[in-house]
């Protein structure tokens, strides 16, 4: 029992420093998006793909999370409004980000000049979905070539999400994906959840998430 107390512990000291994120974002009028995926999804593909759709008339922040390098930073410098590295490596929780880094990369970016803030999460499906950030919106990115069974290997990242990204549509001839059963499978967990089938490579089927991340924005 003494163990569980433990963690439990630590999972409310994160909520309450998320809310008080959560309580900033809203407070300087910033959608705050948490992306989260395996390793090789196409998580920066995709923030970059979604700054390059909502650019024209809003000013987006990113905030990159990583265990090391500043490599994913460096590719979306150039055309967000603001970016902020997180390196996780010798910390405790390396494999998520978790709220008190979020505080930390607040405090370094100036959040009334900013609509949006998109939060790459650390590659994994697993610690992400136990830490809170502060975020508006929680969204899963699942490529095609990872295979279709990956809602029943990680059901709670799934079950929580906000928006389920289907990324790399482009290879659904050259891989055993089956979208039909993909999708069933997480509506057995998250029956209201919208989907987006689409290519960051290709653009297809990007402008309809677009649309549906502009329609969650707060009003300034």
């Amino acid at each position: 029992m003494r163990k569980i107390e433990i963690v439990q512990g630590i999972l409310d000291a994160n909520d309450a420093t998320a809310e008080g994120n959560r309580a900033a974002f809203d407070a300087h009028g910033c959608l705050a998006v948490n992306i989260m995926a395996s390793p090789g999804a196409g998580k920066t593909s995709f923030i970059l793909r979604t700054i390059e759709g909502l650019k024209q008339d809003l000013r987006i922040g990113v905030i990159e999370g990583d265990m090391v390098s500043t490599v994913d930073a460096e590719k979306v410098q150039g055309i967000a409004d603001a970016v902020v590295q997180i390196n996780t490596r010798g910390m405790p929780e390396s494999c998520a980000l978790v709220a008190d880094m979020i505080q930390v990369a607040l405090e370094r970016i100036d959040m009334d000049s900013l609509d949006v803030v998109l939060i790459e999460n650390v590659g994994n499906l697993l610690c992400p979905a136990e830490f809170r950030l502060g975020e508006h919106l929680r969204v899963v990115v699942s490529s095609t070539p990872e295979g279709d069974d990956k809602p029943l290997k990680y059901p709670l990242i799934f079950a929580d999400a906000d928006a389920i990204i289907i990324n790399k549509t482009d290879l659904l001839p050259y891989v055993d994906f089956d979208i039909e059963r993909f999708t069933r499978s997480i509506r057995n967990l998250n029956a209201a959840v919208p989907f987006f089938p689409l290519s960051c490579k290709t653009g297809e089927g990007v402008a309809e998430w677009v649309s549906w991340l502009r329609s969650r924005r707060p009003t300034k």
